[in-house]
């Protein structure tokens, strides 16, 4: 199993009621072809009711510990209650482009 379905199947197993999206975003940065290792990931569920945005980041992390310390370099999460998605239009938001890595900024 590669990791995007690694992580998906994890999210969904171990959040209520979770709409999951794990998409692959690696080939938008500077690394090699095929890594798996930057990661857009939008998780809706109504567990996320009662949690502050900080919260809800903590219990992702907590679940995709084993991930972040392995293969993953990096998460943009997006997590929404079934309200706040709604309102959104049901559309995460778009990723930015890359402004590291690849020697164009002093220090990337």
């Amino acid at each position: 199993m590669n990791i995007q379905s690694a992580v998906q199947e994890r999210l969904i197993t171990q959040v209520e009621d979770a709409m999951v999206e794990v998409l692959n975003e690696s080939h938008m940065h500077n690394v090699p072809a095929n890594s798996e290792t930057h990661f857009k990931v939008t998780v809706v569920s109504p567990a996320f009711g009662s949690l502050r945005r900080v919260a809800r980041h903590q219990m992702i992390y907590g679940l995709l510990q084993d991930f972040i310390e392995g293969p993953v370099h990096a998460l943009a999460l997006h997590l929404y209650t079934p309200e706040e998605w709604a309102q959104r239009q049901e559309t995460s938001p778009q990723s930015p482009d890359c402004h590291g890595g690849d020697g164009s900024i002093p220090g990337g």
